[in-house]
């Protein structure tokens, strides 16, 4: 409930009273466990975090040929802001507050460190394997891959309007999918 209110309205605009009436509690419930919203807001921030670090755990990259993983996390990346557009948002808003909030949480390096860990061992063995180009930071390359999907799902309302394009329609979701997979691929692959 919290989070559909902040990602609709924002930290400045989400109401307290709303999220108790969609949650079906009264709002004293939510002042005695949080405090106050900002309180709200951050323990919102920091799930939306943990559920999209486990569901990218989940993936078992380590498991996969290096390619493969490649491109099955490209994919994961790619879809789960399709399926889950209040993290777009969410991202959008703590962007706006300069990460006051995300960056006051003490463990949300740790929450980040695996997936850093788990591409970084992807990397190791497509190097080993000579199918990929040394010297490749896994935290640049895991910003790459959410940015060619978010800036596309974030902006598609202008970039639709600018293009003359339906950037939203299957075909162009897919074929955007395949644009990300092939530079992303195209980037790490050694020549």
């Amino acid at each position: 409930m919290a989070r559909a209110e902040f990602a609709e309205f924002g930290l400045g605009g989400a109401r307290i009273a709303r999220i108790a009436e969609r949650a079906n509690v009264d709002k004293k419930l939510i002042f005695y466990y949080f405090r106050n919203k900002e309180n709200l807001y951050t323990e919102v921030l920091l799930e939306a975090y943990a559920k999209i670090r486990a569901a990218e755990s989940n993936l078992h990259l380590t498991e996969m040929d290096p390619r493969d993983s490649i491109r099955k996390l490209t994919e994961f990346t790619w879809k789960y802001y399709i399926d889950n557009p209040e993290f777009v948002t969410l991202l959008n808003s703590e962007n706006l507050h300069k990460a006051r909030h995300i960056s006051a949480l003490p463990n949300i390096k740790d929450l980040n460190s695996p997936l850093v860990a788990m591409l970084a061992e992807v990397l190791k063995r497509g190097v080993e394997s000579g199918e990929f180009r040394k010297d490749i930071d896994p935290v640049q390359l895991y910003i790459s891959i959410a940015a060619l999907s978010y800036f596309y799902l974030s902006n598609n309302h202008t970039l639709s309007a600018i293009f003359g394009r339906d950037l939203l329609s299957p075909a162009a979701l897919e074929e955007r999918l395949d644009h990300i997979q092939g530079l992303v691929l195209g980037y790490v692959t050694a020549t």
